[in-house]
């Protein structure tokens, strides 16, 4: 089987050269006029799924890649549910453009979804596609269940998928076109899109989820993408990509970027079963060169860090918080071991310390995960759920609440780069100078070092002797000499539009793990800017803000507790005075009032369920800076030629 999708794979290289290099388009592009070498930040969205994603089109999402994009740029879009004549029942709008975005759609089903919806493709009256048409929930379950469970192509695809490979090549020259279009090359630079997919795969037994979305650094990308069915596991997904793509294809590079690793029942770093061989040296190296990012937030829940008062006192690890530890909807619920981000950098300070390379060396972005074609559509009060895993509404608006009271509207990815150019981002993504939003566009920087001067704050000089002295978010230090640590943490709030202005900011955080003596690891939260405890807070009734705090924060901040031959990683939280989440907004604008059912319309019940959560605190996460002691060398074993 492997040598069959091999050969395909190398008749789909050569069928698909010549379109490779018309998405190409020319050989470099003019300078951006708006360059800062301190860079700057630039907001996007690198998940976002359209029409060719199997579970955005049976919930009746008709959006093209091209919509998606012109929708990141400030046009409106229409989603369904749709009248007789093909209008659209409802529509969104962002309120800001975004920077850049990435469609995203499943690498797994781009075929079966095009032979079931293309007349004239062979296939296309199928029993399955028969099924996909009349029955799409129904089609969902079955085409999913053996895509990313059992890593095959449906029946009708061939005996070894080779129709729905042929069928998949449209849908995915389609993508690489889109992306051509809505990059702006000219100077202004005002647009950034990527090139990418979704790699779509779960664990069986417990349900977990291990999906990854890949960013291809240029318009050199494979003739398909690498799904789940032809590299059934993370290892073999990088292994594909280095092969055919970083080291394979000339001008080809490549990222990986794991998402709701909360819902991964602890299998998307690892085996909590622990039948599995354990990480090697190379096997770490390779997870961390192809991986330097991963997606802390988005519309299925937070990834920061598991809450329960009896593990931890950090409260704000309760922020979107799921009910279950897998994506499969197994009722299992979630533990400090199921894929929380904290414990995971923790361990990766362990394996560092065992095979002399942290495996888990991760920053963090956030995203959507629409399943509308809308990237950044992550505002509270224009919530609209997002399909998907969600709510659907492919044959009428579903009464109520939009969404499943769970669930959220998603984040925004963040990247400071020079300027807004793929090169520019893509470098940012590798570097991991990136951070997360749960959906305000906060501004926010770290760096660390031992020598950053106590009296940097509001120095005009700020961010030049930041970047001369220490390391920016993302970066590593491996010297002490002074035997201090020190960080310099800066935010802005979100200015917001007229009609919707941003909120002030609460305060800075600190979050730091290491590794003991002991070899056991910690973690502890310092409050650091702003107000421990603030007297903001929002009036439930109207939803209108209540109390004083910050435009902007400052500090230099040096470690109390800092120990030069301890292991260590700090990241930053940024967060917002307390708002109205997007359910209460909804429960507010219907007049429901929990002291009177007759008040309670359908589908509004959720409002006074007692796992509701009427109050938001939006933030900003950094991603970590890591210290290795001098004395820990770093031990990286070559790269594979």
């Amino acid at each position: 089987m492997c040598r069959i999708r091999s050969f395909l794979t190398a008749v789909l290289w050569a069928l698909a050269g010549s379109a490779a290099s018309a998405a190409t388009g020319p050989a470099s592009a003019p300078p951006c006029s708006h360059h800062q070498p301190l860079r700057q930040a630039f907001f996007g969205d690198l998940h976002v799924h359209t029409r060719y994603s199997l579970d955005a089109s049976t919930q009746g999402t008709r959006t093209t890649p091209d919509q998606a994009y012109r929708f990141a740029r400030g046009e409106p879009l229409g989603i369904q549910p749709w009248d007789e004549a093909g209008r659209p029942q409802r529509s969104l709008q962002l309120r800001r453009p975004l920077d850049f975005a990435m469609v995203s759609d499943h690498a797994e089903l781009l075929g079966e979804v095009e032979m079931c919806t293309t007349p004239e493709i062979d296939g296309y009256n199928s029993w399955q596609c028969l099924l996909y048409r009349h029955w799409p929930r129904g089609a969902f379950y079955l085409f999913n269940a053996t895509a990313a469970l059992k890593a095959e192509h449906l029946g009708m695809c061939g005996d070894k998928g080779e129709r729905c490979l042929a069928a998949a090549l449209a849908p995915w020259r389609e993508m690489q076109e889109a992306a051509r279009a809505h990059n702006d090359r000219s100077g202004n630079c005002a647009f950034t899109t990527f090139i990418g997919y979704k790699w779509t795969g779960s664990e069986p037994r417990s349900g977990g989820n291990l999906h990854r979305n890949v960013v291809f650094r240029n318009a050199t990308v494979p003739p398909l993408p690498i799904s789940f069915i032809d590299a059934p596991a993370a290892s073999l997904l990088w292994s594909r990509l280095e092969a055919d793509c970083n080291r394979g294809g000339e001008g080809c590079d490549s990222l990986v970027i794991p998402h709701n690793s909360n819902l991964s029942a602890g299998f998307m770093f690892g085996d909590p079963s622990g039948e599995r061989e354990p990480l090697d040296a190379a096997a770490a190296a390779q997870r961390r060169r192809m991986e330097p990012l991963v997606e802390i937030m988005q519309h299925k829940g937070a990834s920061e860090c598991f809450f329960d008062p009896a593990v931890t006192r950090d409260e704000l690890c309760a922020f979107e918080q799921l009910p279950e530890d897998n994506i499969s909807g197994f009722d299992n619920p979630p533990g400090p071991q199921t894929g929380f981000l904290r414990q995971v950098w923790q361990q990766g300070l362990g394996l560092q310390a065992e095979l002399g390379i942290n495996p888990f060396q991760t920053g963090v972005i956030a995203s959507s995960d629409t399943h509308l074609g809308a990237p950044g559509a992550v505002e509270e009060d224009r919530f609209l759920g997002h399909g998907g895993a969600g709510v659907p509404a492919r044959g009428a608006v579903p009464p109520g609440l939009p969404d499943k009271l769970e669930y959220n509207p998603g984040g925004l990815a963040v990247l400071w780069a020079e300027e807004n150019s793929r090169e520019a981002l893509f470098q940012a993504m590798r570097r991991r100078e990136a951070y997360a939003t749960s959906g305000p566009r906060i501004l926010t920087r770290l760096f660390a070092g031992p020598d950053l001067p106590p009296t940097l704050c509001g120095a005009p000089d700020m961010l030049a002797t930041a970047y001369d002295l220490g390391v920016p978010m993302g970066g590593e230090l491996n010297r002490a000499d002074s035997g201090r640590m020190r960080l310099l943490l800066s935010a802005q709030q979100d200015p917001g539009t007229a009609d919707a202005p941003g909120l002030p900011l609460q305060k800075i955080q600190v979050i730091k793990g290491w590794l003991g003596a002991d070899g056991q690891t910690r973690e502890r939260v310092y409050d650091v800017a702003g107000e421990a405890r603030s007297d903001a807070s929002v009036n439930l009734a109207t939803c209108e803000p209540e109390g004083t705090g910050h435009a902007s924060l400052c500090a230099v901040w040096e470690d109390p507790d800092f120990d030069p031959e301890q292991a260590a990683f700090y990241y930053s939280r940024v967060v917002e005075n307390p708002s109205c989440r997007w359910s209460q907004r909804q429960c507010v604008a219907a007049a429901v009032d929990c002291d009177d059912r007759a008040t309670l319309g359908e589908g509004f019940e959720a409002c006074c369920a007692p796992e509701h959560r009427p109050v938001i605190r939006e933030r900003a996460w950094t991603s970590p800076i890591w210290y290795r002691p001098a004395s820990a060398a770093l031990r990286e074993p070559p790269e594979p030629v």
